[in-house]
């Protein structure tokens, strides 16, 4: 199972873009989604390429392809015009004996983890900070943001193949961080 995952594209269709070529090149089976998708909310700038219709049409045609859960700035009215479930505060994914957790971040995160998730992998956004910490029988690991990076870091996103996640940049594609998951 190969997943590419991505967090916080905030309605940038310039990103969103680039996102889904990284997708096709990275050959994943899906691509997880870890919210924050069409708003850019009150506390962030307009990323550039503010556009969220065009996110919507870059979106719905890979639906089939997606995994997401709700970031703090997704709404109901973000549903209506999405084919593809944005409402989840979490969800689990299974490889093997590996349960992966993937959440935005602002309800269950690295301080609160969702039940049941000690023991395994905690996937979240909503930070906009690339991140791979253990703690507390946790590993919580964070891709970046895709349209907002802060605190210096690189526009990015991470994969998930054979135990292995590694994060990359966005524009580039060049590895700048790796962490077995077992």
């Amino acid at each position: 199972m190969k997943l590419m995952i991505a967090s916080d594209i905030h309605g940038s269709a310039a990103f969103c873009e680039k996102m889904i070529e990284a997708f096709r090149r990275e050959r994943a089976e899906r691509l997880v989604l870890l919210g924050d998708i069409l708003y850019h909310g009150p506390r962030n700038d307009l990323p550039e390429g503010y556009d969220p219709k065009a996110v919507i049409a870059m979106l719905n045609p890979i639906a089939d392809k997606l995994l997401c859960v709700r970031g703090n700035c997704d709404t109901e009215v973000d549903q209506m015009v999405l084919d593809f479930p944005i409402m989840a505060d979490y969800a689990v994914i299974c490889d093997g004996d590996l349960l992966i957790y993937a959440t935005h971040g602002h309800v269950c995160g690295k301080e609160n983890p969702p039940p049941g998730a000690r023991g395994g992998v905690l996937l979240c956004g909503h930070t906009h900070i690339p991140a791979c910490e253990d703690t507390d029988g946790l590993l919580y690991l964070n891709p970046g943001s895709v349209s907002i990076p802060k605190d210096g870091s690189r526009h990015s996103y991470m994969t998930y193949e054979n135990g292995a996640f590694v994060w990359k940049d966005l524009l580039s594609g060049e590895e700048y961080m790796r962490r077995e998951a077992r």
